[in-house]
């Protein structure tokens, strides 16, 4: 595998996408129960085909990544040939920004000392959607860039 088995709860909501999935290799409904209760290692295999589908289709569509935790938000922009990062870190131990009044906080005081601001750019390895990966295992999400693109005009990141 190059990612990994999505979890139950995922491949139960793309059960329809895995029907056409089994339909493009002629496996018929019959078939799968077969394959699954007399050759559980193929079926294992197919689901793990199926799987790094799903997460390639994903990956390549992803743009941008945010992981927050309490003191820390990392914001990525990532295009076809490098990764943008920003970010942010709050020296007040006091403050955990993933609650509201945490980010209220953050935003009322992100250009003052209790709060470090950094952005680095660094180049895609060869294969992009396995580095969009490694930040997911990481505990990243992907976004639709709004928070990047916010500390991106407060920052005026080049």
């Amino acid at each position: 595998m190059k990612y990994a088995r999505l979890t139950k709860e995922q491949l139960d909501e793309l059960h329809p996408e895995f029907i056409n999935f089994l339909a493009s290799q002629s496996i018929t409904a019959e078939e799968w129960a077969e394959i699954k209760e007399n050759k559980p290692q193929l079926a294992e295999d197919e689901l793990d085909v199926f799987s790094d589908l799903v997460w390639e289709g994903v990956l390549n569509q992803a743009n941008f990544l945010e992981h927050i935790s309490k003191q820390q938000l990392f914001l990525f922009h990532i295009d076809d040939t490098q990764m943008r990062l920003i970010g942010i870190k709050v020296k007040n131990d006091a403050i955990n920004i993933t609650t509201k009044e945490g980010y209220a906080w953050l935003q009322d005081n992100l250009l003052k000392e209790d709060v470090e601001i950094y952005n680095s750019v660094k180049a895609i390895s060869e294969d992009r959607n396995k580095d969009i990966f490694a930040l997911i295992q990481q505990g990243a999400n992907i976004t639709k860039g709004e928070l990047f693109q916010y500390f991106e005009r407060i920052i005026e990141v080049d």
